[in-house]
C-alpha cells in the first residue's frame, strides 16, 4: 500500500508535497551529483508546479542539477494543449530556469513507436550500472484508476521487458507514448497524487481491494526496492477504511 500522506485539500496537500519533495531533491544530492525527477501531466500536479516554481524552492533547489523525464504523452504536437510537456514547461521548467539538456521530453515530432525506441535507449544509458532507475517519479491516477498511460483493459499493463512503449488508445483516437511499471517499479521513490471525491472509491479499491490491475491499473505500480507514498486529499481518502 506504500505510505499514506492525507492533507485536508488540494492546497495544503500540494504545500506538504513541495516540501516533500525539496526535501528529499537535497538529501539525494548529498550522495549523488544529479537528481532524476520524473514529471506527471493533466491538472493535479499544476498547483504543485505552481509552488516550486516560486520562492523559496525556487531558489532552495538546485535546479541545475536536476535531470527531467515524462512519465506518459500524448502524441500530438508540442504546441497542442494537451501535451505534457507543454504544460511542464509553462508552469514549472521555464520558471525555474532548467538547463535545456537535462530535460527529456518524450517526442511527438516523429513516430510514436520511433519516439518509444529513442526514449528507452536514453533511459537505459542513464541508468546503466545503476542500482535504481529514477530518483523521483510523480505519478496522478486517473478517476478509472488509471495512471501513466496504463488504462484499464489495455495490454500494456501487463508489460515485464519493455521500459517505454506506445500504443494507439481506441477511446482517445490517439497514441500514447508511456513508461512502464518494470522501469517505474525499480525507481528510488514514487509518489502518487491524488485530489478529490472523484477519486475515492477507486482508491478504496486500488489501496484496500483485491489485486484487480486490469481494472484497477494504478495497482501494478509496486516498488521493488523504493518507497511508495500516497499522497491524498481528505475527499479522496473518504472511502479508505485506515
Amino acid at each position: 500500500m506504500g505510505q499514506l500522506h492525507i492533507a485536508k485539500d488540494a492546497v495544503q496537500l500540494s504545500a506538504d508535497l513541495a516540501e516533500w519533495i525539496s526535501n528529499y531533491i537535497k538529501e539525494v544530492l548529498t550522495k549523488k551529483d544529479r537528481f532524476t525527477f520524473v514529471l506527471s501531466g493533466g491538472s493535479t500536479p499544476k498547483l504543485l508546479y505552481t509552488l516550486l516554481s516560486a520562492k523559496p524552492y525556487s531558489e532552495s533547489i538546485p535546479w541545475e542539477k536536476i535531470h527531467f523525464f515524462w512519465g506518459d504523452e500524448r502524441a500530438v504536437p508540442f504546441e497542442d494543449s494537451r501535451n505534457n510537456a507543454k504544460m511542464a514547461y509553462e508552469e514549472l521548467l521555464d520558471k525555474v530556469g532548467a538547463k535545456a539538456e537535462n530535460i527529456h521530453v518524450m517526442r511527438t515530432d516523429i513516430g510514436p513507436e520511433e519516439s518509444a525506441a529513442e526514449y528507452e535507449k536514453i533511459l537505459k544509458q542513464y541508468f546503466d550500472g545503476e542500482e535504481t532507475t529514477f530518483d523521483f517519479v510523480l505519478l496522478g491516477m486517473g478517476d478509472d484508476g488509471h495512471t501513466l498511460s496504463l488504462f484499464p483493459g489495455t495490454s500494456v499493463i501487463h508489460e515485464k521487458d519493455a521500459w517505454v512503449t506506445s500504443f494507439f488508445l481506441a477511446a482517445q483516437d490517439m497514441y500514447r507514448i508511456t513508461l512502464t511499471a518494470p522501469v517505474v517499479n525499480h525507481a528510488a521513490a514514487v509518489v502518487f497524487l491524488a485530489v478529490g471525491t472523484g477519486k475515492s472509491e477507486t482508491l478504496k479499491h486500488v489501496l484496500e481491494g483485491e489485486f484487480e490491475p486490469d481494472t484497477y491499473p494504478s495497482q501494478v505500480i509496486k516498488p521493488a526496492k523504493g518507497k511508495l507514498l500516497w499522497f491524498i486529499d481528505e475527499a479522496a481518502a473518504a472511502a479508505l477504511k485506515a
